[in-house]
């Protein structure tokens, strides 16, 4: 709790910062532009990124640069993509799990047990691997440049029944986890299982499924899922998805340089926000689940047997189909694993 009040403090000091800055700073003249940007859902901790660029561009250029963020109004997800590449679209958010193989170089983030344990890790990562040559042309295709990282929380498991403390434990376990997540559990002997998230608390409540991964903890929070759990794994570090923000490539090069410029200084505040609000919906959301679960925190040693068992063969395998597919898939998961601080595979 001591590391998450601190993270929360530090990121609410740095938005407070950052609003008051915004308007402190000298106004950035240009001409009167309007940018639509894609989203879906509702505004939330995952979308704190955007809402704070529209802030910041609106007061740092006296709203001459307005951008209005369509929250499904412009699209449903797996449709944004292509929205962008048309030019439909300014901006997007977009997650590439929702259509991996229309960006297989950049599903490289959608691999499980990648050695990321934390949001500044993350970050650092995210905007390394956004301009490696890969994925750069991968996204040319489209039209597009990866800008914002949504920097997910890992996800985690609240499950019931026997608690699982060994890699041993998880054997024969259904458990609700997608993607590269449920290919990584399907390793340790778990059957995985794709239960639509609004579905997950019946699942569990009835048994259909024994334990259910979630960006924690606020989507642990908002699906219920400590309300009817036994247990949650504090640090498994599961993985997450990749889910950027895209600006639109011809868009980007009509811009004055000065609004170009302006957008690349917003980056440092758009995450601290998304930080700062996963922050804080674990220091509102942890001290509620330790009232209802058992939290299981692992060792090292039993991080890195997850990893070697359920996370290198799934790799491995994405590895194989992408180098099958012409992409340097064994060079971008070395980048990761070097950008993360860890030994490149060989």
């Amino acid at each position: 709790m001591v590391r998450l009040t601190v993270a929360a403090v530090v990121a609410a000091s740095v938005l407070a910062w950052s609003s008051s800055a915004f308007a402190q700073a000298k106004i950035v003249d240009g001409p009167e532009v309007k940018w639509k940007l894609g989203a879906w859902g509702k505004p939330r901790a995952a979308t704190q990124n955007v809402e704070t660029l529209k802030k910041f561009m609106a007061e740092r250029t006296g709203g001459k640069f307005q951008i209005t963020i369509g929250y499904e109004s412009f699209g449903q997800p797996k449709e944004l993509l292509d929205s962008l590449k048309v030019g439909s679209l300014e901006m997007t958010n977009i997650c590439a799990s929702y259509h991996p193989e229309k960006l297989p170089a950049f599903s490289a983030l959608d691999l499980p047990f990648l050695p990321i344990p934390d949001f500044d890790t993350q970050e650092r990562v995210h905007r390394a691997f956004y301009k490696h040559p890969a994925i750069v042309k991968e996204f040319a295709g489209w039209n597009a440049m990866p800008y914002l990282s949504a920097v997910l929380p890992n996800n985690e498991f609240v499950g019931r029944g026997k608690a699982p403390r060994t890699v041993a434990d998880f054997k024969g376990m259904r458990v609700r986890a997608l993607a590269g997540i449920g290919e990584a559990m399907r390793k340790l002997g778990a059957v995985p299982t794709s239960v639509d998230a609004t579905e997950v608390y019946t699942s569990l409540e009835r048994g259909t499924v024994d334990a259910a991964a979630f960006p924690t903890t606020y989507a642990h929070q908002a699906y219920r899922t400590y309300e009817v759990g036994k247990w949650y794994t504090e640090n498994m570090n599961l993985g997450n998805v990749g889910c950027p923000t895209l600006i639109h490539t011809q868009r980007w090069a009509e811009l004055p340089k000065q609004y170009q410029d302006l957008l690349m200084e917003a980056v440092p505040a758009a995450h601290a926000a998304l930080k700062g609000a996963y922050a804080a919906a674990d220091e509102k959301n942890i001290p509620l689940f330790k009232k209802k679960l058992e939290f299981l925190r692992y060792k090292p040693e039993e991080i890195a047997a997850f990893r070697k068992a359920g996370g290198e063969p799934v790799w491995e395998e994405w590895v194989a189909k992408r180098e099958a597919q012409g992409i340097p898939g064994r060079e971008l998961l070395n980048f990761l694993l070097k950008e993360a601080g860890t030994p490149p595979k060989s």
